[in-house]
């Protein structure tokens, strides 16, 4: 399918998720993120949500079911193309940064458009522009070594948007930060979404999840509820499936 500005940035549909020896990390998940939603995806170690992640960053594959990311079918993609989504349509924010050490902050910022086939020069100026919108554009030659936790991850966040990504997905990112550093970013989420991105945090923290205007609570591979409007949540019948060793 030909992907349009009216699609869903998510839309999962029966998605489910198995491993070998019986583990069910997604049972049957639908969900859908509009363009411009700030959603938080919480539950407590254990219950899949770093396997959900996972999916809808197009990291892994569905067992069964239906994913649609930025209005492609997952499924109906080529290697190449799949390549292609992940990196034009998607930003990934971690709780451990995943910043190059001998890299400075710019060349860091830079690489998010690595595999998007912009010049060295021209990735070098937008991730300026990008730790600018960060208010790091005092910190543009520093390398990891010489910044803060905070810092460090608003650098991962400029690489995660320098693309224009349709879709960030932050797992846990205040989960390596102090207080005082983890609401800075915070702002920062709710700052990028007010400008317009869609974005979904992952996160294990009830109070994370309370300040976001949707929340999808996670448990057993199972959405159990969606404080979206109209959201309907139907848990499937029959044993809870094993979901230990997993992921969060």
């Amino acid at each position: 399918m030909s992907a349009t500005a009216t699609d869903p940035v998510v839309e999962l549909r029966g998605a489910t998720r198995s491993y070998p020896g019986g583990v069910h990390a997604l049972r049957g998940v639908d969900l859908t993120v509009e363009r411009g939603e700030l959603v938080a995806i919480v539950g407590p170690s254990g219950s899949g949500k770093s396997t959900l992640l996972n999916v809808i960053g197009t990291l892994d594959k569905p067992t069964s079911g239906t994913v649609r990311v930025a209005g492609y079918d997952v499924s109906a993609l080529s290697d190449a193309q799949f390549s292609a989504l992940r990196a034009r349509h998607i930003g990934f924010v971690f709780q451990h940064f995943h910043l190059a050490a001998g890299r400075d902050a710019v060349d860091n910022v830079a690489d998010g458009l690595l595999y998007a086939g912009v010049p060295l020069k021209e990735r070098r100026a937008r991730a300026r522009v990008a730790l600018e919108r960060v208010r790091l554009g005092h910190r543009l030659d520093h390398r990891p070594n010489e910044l803060s936790g905070g810092e460090k991850q608003r650098v991962a966040i400029a690489r995660a948007v320098v693309g224009d990504p349709a879709l960030l997905l932050a797992d846990e990112p205040t989960g390596a930060l102090d207080t005082a550093a983890g609401e800075i970013v915070m702002a920062l989420i709710h700052e990028l979404n007010a400008a317009g991105t869609t974005i979904c945090v992952i996160t294990h923290d009830t109070e994370i999840a309370e300040s976001l205007p949707r929340r999808v609570r996670f448990r057993d591979g199972e959405i159990v509820s969606d404080s979206r409007a109209g959201a309907k949540v139907c848990p499937r019948p029959g044993p809870r499936p094993r979901t230990e060793g997993v992921g969060s």
